[in-house]
């Protein structure tokens, strides 16, 4: 029997995964497609929240100690598989901010680098980005990681591991019960028998978790992107412009996104989400309106109540824990809310205080 079951593949579940297995834990982890498919491999792979100024401090919290993670977290997945996840931190120019008083106002707070700057220094940064409408800022330390390789790493690195059991292609069906406790799962492969149990499910950790009658509010939350294969350094840096941002990749690929959109689990994609992303990214590089759409896809982000992801045991299964509800910022809190939820698991002293991500009986009962 395995000590620790965790249901669902994606960055959270793989990075649960790792840290458990660091731990000299024994691990399952199911996944009902391939590990890294879903709203992991859909992302642009930008290492902080869009505008983090915007945000309450549990998710900020998270997403500081997070992005100090993920270069030393890069660097170990490239010397353990030779899958590099491209870590790049070349900064993020934000172009025509309306609340930039406030955006300087957070960086003074935190002693974060981040200053107004003028269309001169853009065009230096950026040629080819468009000339800004109003006030720009200029954080040099942001980073993004290539989320797509990402996964593929972590994925090599468990299925390398003799501790950890990966098992794809697989559906939950239920919980088992013994005495009102959950002592296994039924899946399309079989019962499978554990101590603890992990969901990591993103947009399906909803439904994961109707089978013990928990109602989780965590949604499924539409995103399109599309991407160009340009020519490599059109672009250097992320460029972000009235909600819409542009990521570049080393090979010459740009990220463009993204829609946000309540279809249920729908992800199939649309021409007026393809205009209207396509009418985003040439007002941030003009250059691009002469560049053909090469890529054109969706993913289902975990939507949850102000987007503050639910990191803890269940009120009613103190065995059975929930990690989702990250919304727009999955990869972002990855590294910090995987590290949380292991130290509840193990019994740890908590990386920061737990509190605001429990899913209390009031929490799971937002609307």
């Amino acid at each position: 029997m395995s000590n620790l079951l965790i249901l669902g593949g994606g960055v959270i579940g793989m990075m649960t995964a790792l840290q458990l297995a660091d731990a000299g834990q024994r691990v399952t982890l199911i996944e009902r497609g391939t590990c890294g498919k879903e709203a992991s491999w859909a992302g642009g792979g930008i290492v902080s929240p869009l505008y983090p100024w915007r945000y309450g401090e549990p998710v900020s919290q998270l997403s500081r100690w997070s992005e100090g993670a993920y270069p030393t977290l890069a660097l170990r997945l490239l010397e353990e598989t030779g899958i590099d996840p491209e870590y790049r931190q070349k900064g993020l120019l934000y172009l025509n901010v309306d609340d930039d008083e406030a955006a300087l106002h957070w960086a003074r707070q935190l002693g974060k680098p981040l200053e107004r700057v003028t269309a001169a220094f853009v065009h230096h940064k950026e040629p080819e980005a468009a000339t800004p409408e109003g006030s720009a800022l200029w954080m040099p330390t942001l980073g993004s990681v290539r989320n797509p390789r990402l996964g593929q790493a972590l994925r090599a690195r468990l299925a390398a591991l003799s501790h950890v059991t990966l098992i794809e292609a697989c559906r939950v069906e239920g919980f088992l019960q013994r005495q009102g406790r959950v002592v296994g799962v039924a899946t399309s492969r079989g019962d499978q028998l554990a101590e603890q149990f992990i969901v990591c499910g993103g947009a399906w950790s909803a439904s994961v978790l109707d089978g013990l009658n928990v109602r989780l509010p965590v949604r499924p939350v539409k995103g399109q992107m599309i991407a160009y294969q340009a020519p490599p350094g059109l672009v250097q840096r992320v460029v972000l412009k009235d909600g819409r941002y542009v990521i570049p990749r080393s090979d010459g690929l740009l990220l463009v996104g993204s829609t946000l959109e309540e279809a249920g689990f729908d992800k199939t994609t649309d021409e007026e989400a393809l205009a209207s992303l396509k009418r985003s990214a040439e007002n941030i590089i003009p250059a691009l309106a002469d560049c053909p759409v090469a890529y054109h896809w969706a993913g289902l982000r975990p939507g949850s109540p102000e987007g503050i992801p639910f990191i803890g045991a269940l009120p009613e299964f103190p065995n059975v824990f929930v990690n989702a509800g990250h919304y727009r910022n999955g990869l972002v809190l990855a590294p910090a809310s995987t590290h949380l939820l292991v130290d509840q698991v193990l019994g740890r002293k908590p990386l920061l205080d737990p509190t605001p991500y429990q899913p209390t009986a009031e929490r799971l009962a937002w609307p």
